[in-house]
């Protein structure tokens, strides 16, 4: 069979073939990594009398594969520890019994996770535990649940950002400066809504504002690069990537470490985990491990502001490219 109908039948047949097969893949993205939560080598700490201490780590060591075991010298070292993000919380052995730190701002879910594995083993040895939250989560959101939700509407403004651009046909500086200055009033906005309005982020307010505009421009210019290197194609591309791996692997509704590997570390390197984490260590721990994550998303930044710039080029030298207009004045008459 042959004819106009032929082609619109291929048509009709990849659409048939090719929407289950993503709506499948999305999804094994989001479900895969909320079906399969638990805690893989999360990092915590214990203190106290090396007795005590080898005690604890025998307790803990029946959740196999669970957590990963830092030692401190004694109750302030741990404290510390916690407050610098290096462990989600500690354990501290004592005569008087046993004292759990945790930092629910570091996440709910996690700190949820260390009273309940923690007082369960006291309570089978009638110890009892003290729970301290070093560093809790704001009044306006206890369950964290603002704060993960902030991460798909970054990662949709970013996304948008770059399209916009791209299909608006914007090269090279001009491309680059509205990505810069939609990230910017991106960041402005969120941080009024998140930090003055609802309360559910906290901390210095610029730096705040920083975390959203950077989150939004890492994911924006990465749109927007592969957009003006590889047409709409880039746009899918990118797209795809922050949406079907960035936001489901970015660990912010709890920690990286609750996901399956290698979910958590990747979305560590995409813009939306990396993002959660700057946010949440700007929001709540004074700017503590936010080295990483500020400058996963600077090279996102800049790798894809500098394929805009790129593009911009490539596009001009192309053959067939319409030359500059010709901006001499005409000689008088």
């Amino acid at each position: 069979m042959s004819g106009p109908s032929a082609p619109h039948g291929r048509r009709v047949a990849a659409v048939v073939v090719l929407l289950p097969v993503l709506v499948a893949l999305a999804l094994c993205a989001f479900a895969w990594p909320a079906a399969r939560t638990s805690a893989r080598d999360l990092p915590l700490g214990v203190a106290g009398p090396p007795a005590a201490i080898t005690q604890v780590e025998q307790r803990l060591a029946q959740r196999e594969g669970a957590f990963e075991i830092h030692r401190y010298a004694d109750e302030a070292a741990a404290r510390d520890a916690v407050e610098d993000r290096t462990v989600y919380g500690a354990v501290v052995a004592g005569d008087r019994g046993t004292k759990l730190l945790t930092a629910s701002a570091a996440g709910p879910s996690v700190a949820q996770l260390l009273r309940q594995a923690v007082t369960g083993q006291a309570s089978a040895t009638g110890t009892p535990v003290q729970v301290v939250d070093v560093v809790p989560a704001p009044e306006a959101d206890p369950r964290g649940a603002a704060l993960g939700a902030s991460v798909l509407p970054l990662a949709l403004a970013g996304i948008a950002t770059g399209a916009v651009v791209t299909l608006l046909g914007w090269r090279g500086v001009r491309a680059a400066v509205a990505v810069a200055g939609a990230a910017a009033s991106t960041g402005v906005a969120a941080a009024v809504v998140a930090h003055s309005w609802l309360g559910v982020v906290t901390g210095d307010w610029w730096a705040v504002a920083g975390a959203f505009g950077l989150s939004t421009l890492a994911a924006g210019a990465g749109v927007a690069g592969l957009g003006a290197l590889l047409g709409r194609a880039g746009i899918g591309l990118g797209a795809a990537v922050i949406m079907l791996l960035g936001n489901p692997f970015s660990g912010a509704s709890s920690a990286p470490e609750m996901l399956p590997r290698p979910a958590g570390a990747i979305g560590q390197w995409l813009p939306p985990g990396a993002g959660g984490s700057l946010l949440r260590s700007v929001s709540f721990f004074e700017g503590a491990a936010a080295t990483g994550p500020a400058l996963t998303l600077t090279w996102w930044s800049l790798l894809g502001l500098g394929a805009v710039l790129l593009g911009g080029v490539l596009r001009q030298r192309a053959p067939g490219a319409s030359p500059a207009p010709d901006r001499t004045p005409a000689p008088a008459a």
